[in-house]
């Protein structure tokens, strides 16, 4: 069985694909950190440019770079160059330059590769989550969820998660920059972020994380064929 949660950053999207994966006792995928390996090797290359652009050539090198996924506990690590990565990239320039080298169809089509034969070689189930499961990747996903909340509730869980202060103003910056992000994202050529027209929409904003997790895990029980 293969559960697609898609939806903008902040949503929840991870933290609840993390706890229904171990709930069904499914493998979970995550797709950011393949794309953040990427956004990785060009920030540590010095490939990433005063506006937060990667040049063209650059992209090109990136998509050739061993980029891959091990399971480890139930979850993928991202592994570059056969370097198990973790904190490093969650840094908030890995995390800008991730939504850059993302809208890439070369690395897009290398992280996809990676997914599919991680889900094909897991026998029981998945929980894959990002912005393009339920409509690029798996589109043949048993289940499609779409996690979404107000941007000034994806602001503050986000300042909150990286520890920082959590202000009227904080909030505004961080809600702006997700906002423009969420644009970028569902503008882009390649698999823009966009809701599958048979996805189950969970809106975050005003329920607790057991609730969103609860309603994911019911849905999922209730498929043909689910145990």
């Amino acid at each position: 069985m293969i559960i697609a949660i898609d939806g903008p950053a902040g949503s929840g999207k991870t933290t609840t694909a993390q706890e229904v994966a171990r709930r069904l006792g499914f493998l979970h995928l995550d797709s950011g950190a393949l794309y953040r390996a990427f956004a990785l090797a060009a920030c540590e290359r010095g490939w990433v440019g005063p506006a937060g652009d990667v040049p063209r050539e650059r992209i090109v090198e990136l998509a050739a770079l061993d980029v891959d996924g091990e399971v480890v506990q139930g979850a993928i690590m991202a592994v570059l160059e056969g370097r198990r990565l973790a904190e490093e990239i969650r840094t908030p320039e890995v995390t800008a330059c991730a939504s850059i080298v993302s809208a890439h169809p070369e690395i897009r089509e290398q992280v996809n590769a990676v997914l599919r034969r991680l889900a094909a070689q897991n026998p029981t189930g998945i929980v894959c989550e990002g912005r393009d499961m339920g409509t690029a990747v798996f589109p043949e996903a048993e289940l499609k969820v779409y996690m979404d909340a107000q941007p000034e509730e994806r602001a503050r869980r986000r300042l909150l998660q990286r520890g920082e202060d959590v202000s009227r103003e904080s909030v505004s910056r961080e809600s702006a920059r997700l906002v423009a992000r969420d644009r970028q994202d569902s503008r882009r050529a390649a698999s823009p972020l966009r809701k599958a027209e048979d996805a189950t929409v969970v809106d975050t904003t005003r329920l607790s994380f057991e609730e969103q997790v609860a309603q994911i895990v019911e849905a999922a029980r209730r498929r043909p064929g689910s145990a």
